[in-house]
C-alpha cells in the first residue's frame, strides 16, 4: 500500500512514518507539509491512501480531500488529527477513518485495512465504530476503541473515554448487545472496556471496584459479577 503523510508538523509525521515501518505491506511514497505540496505529490506518485492531518496553514485538510474526491481514480484519506470534533464533517469528505492524535498503532492498522478492502472492492463494516454524543449544539463521535467504561446515570449514559466523557442516549442494555465482547458488565450501572481491565481494589465498606488503564474512575463490581469479573482477569494474565 503506497502511502502519503500530510501533516504541517514534522515530529507528527516522522511518527507515522516509524509506525508505518513495521507493517512490511506498507510505504511512505512521500511526506508534504501542505495541502498545496500534497496536491502536487499526489499527482506524482498517485498514492493508495493519504494519512492527512485537518488543521494546517494555507489548504486545509478538508479542503483537500474536496479536491481529491475530484480526481479518478481518487486515493482513500484517514484522517489524523487532534481536533475529536470534525469526524461528522471528515464522513462528508468520504474519509475511510477518522484517527486522533495521539494516534495508536491498532487503529491506524485497522484504518490501513479498510483502505485494502476497498481497495479489492470488498465491503467495509461501518457499524459499531463510533458513538454518537451530543455537546450542546453539536454532534461529536466518540471512537468506541478510546471507550474505558459506560455508566448509567438516569435516562442517559455516560461515556468515559480517552479524551473525557460524553452523555448518549443508548441504554447499556442496546450498548451491550450492539458490542458483544468489547464491554463487560460489572454491575447493573457501568459496562467495562474488556482490554482495559488490569485488577481488582477493594472500595470502601469492602466492596470490590475494578481497575482500568488510562481511566481513574473505578466502576464497582456487584458480587453477581464478580465471579465473571475475575475469570477475565485470570485469563488475561
Amino acid at each position: 500500500m503506497r502511502l502519503l503523510i500530510v501533516d504541517d508538523e514534522a515530529p507528527a509525521r516522522n511518527r507515522l512514518r516509524r509506525m508505518l515501518g513495521q507493517w512490511s505491506d506498507c510505504s511512505v511514497v512521500a511526506e508534504a507539509g501542505s495541502g498545496r505540496q500534497a496536491l502536487e505529490l499526489v499527482a506524482q506518485h498517485r498514492p493508495d491512501a493519504l494519512l492527512l492531518d485537518i488543521s494546517m496553514p494555507g489548504l486545509d485538510g478538508m479542503s483537500l480531500a474536496r479536491l481529491l474526491r475530484e480526481q479518478q481514480p481518487a486515493p482513500a484519506v484517514i484522517f489524523c488529527t487532534a481536533w475529536p470534533d470534525r469526524a461528522l464533517d471528515a464522513f462528508d469528505c468520504h474519509a475511510v477513518d477518522y484517527l486522533l492524535k495521539p494516534v495508536r498503532a491498532e487503529r491506524l492498522r485497522t484504518a490501513l485495512d479498510k483502505v485494502g478492502r476497498l481497495t479489492r472492492q470488498e465491503p467495509v463494516p461501518e457499524a459499531g465504530t463510533w458513538l454518537q454524543a451530543s455537546v450542546g449544539t453539536r454532534t461529536e463521535l466518540i471512537d468506541i476503541e478510546s471507550v474505558a467504561c459506560l455508566l448509567a446515570e438516569d435516562k442517559y449514559t455516560t461515556v468515559m473515554h480517552d479524551r473525557g466523557t460524553a452523555v448518549i442516549n443508548d441504554t447499556l442494555v442496546e450498548l451491550e448487545q450492539a458490542h458483544a465482547g468489547r464491554f463487560l458488565r460489572v454491575h447493573r450501572n457501568a459496562l467495562v472496556a474488556v482490554d482495559r481491565v488490569r485488577g481488582l481494589d477493594r472500595a470502601e465498606g469492602g466492596a470490590h471496584c475494578v481497575l482500568l488503564e488510562a481511566c481513574t474512575y473505578r466502576p464497582l463490581v456487584s458480587r453477581r459479577q464478580l465471579p465473571a469479573l475475575r475469570k477475565l482477569i485470570r485469563r488475561l494474565k
